[in-house]
């Protein structure tokens, strides 16, 4: 092993098989096994038990989903609900806001037991957590505070578009829904983070003007870089460039400050910028209203037969109808599962385009192949080629470090040519 070491910053270790050799040519599937031999046999089998566990919480999400929805349907209490709102007030509008309000609330409190289990006590189970149940619940209920007030303002809207178009509200819904997509991302970093985190800018100019220059070599126009406080929540590195028409700001959490070597930030810095040069966000703003507007043709289709068939015994009047929003619910979520290989793959697509920007912008790919092995706490490694295709949406910690590897293998070709 070859270490490189910088005041407080953490030591940086690099595998032999990793190094740079005078006239040697660097071996990107030698170099990729010493990385992946660096982990002990006990944390990668703990990232393996947590990643297909994962699997299992989805799944079992999915389908406590869906009996509740049934639920809501079959014993009649979407009916009701509807029932009394349209009893309290006249107005269409507050109707429909009242459902999704009591809706929210009566599917929030039966998957609670599951939220607990998936969101604290498995996390604290595998040492990724390290927020109290006090703190934990209080951020639970800010969350749905949040989701009661963008809801409570999306959902009238799109209960009012398929009220006033009736044959063309799929095209004109999806528009809509891209507009809300559009404005959580610019309100997201500006007003929505701030609750559950402290951002304060990064004062440590040995990490901050490194990746101010990075950025600036980049095309992105900021003077700042921000520390979100994750460690009062998790022990999970992250970083981000968040946000939408001048709301734009470079963000890592303590974690990585904390874990990472300068190298590993910086990788992970490039990685986050390749994101925003390359425009991903608004191709994903495309593609995700093109996912919508496939999802509400089918909606249309299936609420249609699905109605048709129980409307009656649930008494659901129409598309229109607030007491429709658990099938509409469940249609969709059913939908988006189905295309869960696809959406997927397409955003471990952009991932692995953000991991080759962030390497040329860098040139830091020891840097990246560390940071792989850190974020193996929670992801697993070395997955089988089928289970990363259809249930990654991230390149695999072995094909990132093998990407970084064989780019330094060019980078170490190109400079003993010259």
């Amino acid at each position: 092993m070859h270490a490189v070491a910088s005041d407080s910053i953490p030591a940086f270790v690099i595998p032999d098989a990793a190094r740079a050799r005078p006239g040697v040519p660097l071996d990107p599937d030698a170099a990729t096994r010493a990385y992946l031999a660096t982990v002990p046999a006990d944390v990668r089998a703990r990232s393996d038990a947590y990643t297909d566990g994962g699997y299992w919480i989805q799944l079992w999400g999915f389908v406590l989903s869906a009996a509740i929805l049934l639920l809501l349907l079959h014993a009649g209490w979407s009916r009701r609900i509807r029932d009394r709102t349209e009893r309290r007030t006249g107005r269409r509008p507050v109707r429909v806001l009242l459902y999704f309000v009591i809706f929210t609330l009566i599917v929030t409190l039966l998957s609670f037991p599951l939220t607990v289990y998936a969101g604290f006590v498995r996390e604290h189970a595998y040492g990724l957590a390290t927020q109290g149940f006090g703190g934990w619940l209080r951020d639970q209920l800010v969350a749905l505070a949040v989701t009661l007030v963008l809801g409570g303002i999306a959902i009238p809207v799109l209960y009012a578009v398929l009220h006033r178009f009736p044959r063309g509200w799929t095209a004109i819904g999806s528009a809509v829904s891209m507009v809300f997509l559009v404005f959580g991302a610019v309100i997201a970093p500006v007003f929505i983070a701030p609750l559950f985190n402290r951002y304060t800018p990064l004062t440590d100019t040995r990490i901050r003007d490194p990746i101010l220059r990075l950025a600036h070599a980049n095309g992105i126009a900021v003077d700042r870089v921000y520390v979100m406080d994750a460690s009062r929540q998790t022990t999970r590195i992250s970083a981000n460039v968040s946000g939408l028409l001048g709301t734009e700001r470079i963000t890592l959490n303590d974690n990585l400050l904390r874990r990472g070597t300068l190298p590993e930030i910086e990788a992970v810095m490039g990685h986050e910028m390749g994101h925003y040069v390359l425009g991903h966000v608004y191709q994903l703003l495309v593609f995700f209203t093109l996912v919508i507007l496939a999802g509400f043709a089918l909606l249309r289709a299936a609420f249609a037969w699905a109605s048709g068939r129980w409307g009656e015994r649930w008494g659901i009047r129409g598309i229109d109808d607030p007491a429709g929003l658990p099938l509409l619910t469940l249609i969709f979520s059913t939908y988006l599962a189905a295309l869960t290989p696809i959406l997927n793959t397409y955003v471990r697509t952009t991932e692995a385009a953000a991991d080759v920007f962030g390497l040329n912008a860098a040139r830091q790919p020891d840097g990246f192949a560390q940071i792989a092995l850190k974020l193996a706490d929670y992801r697993k490694l070395d997955p089988g080629p089928l289970e990363e295709l259809l249930l990654f949406d991230h390149p695999s910690g072995r094909a990132r470090i093998r990407m970084a590897m064989q780019w330094k293998a060019a980078a170490l070709d190109s400079l003993q040519g010259e």
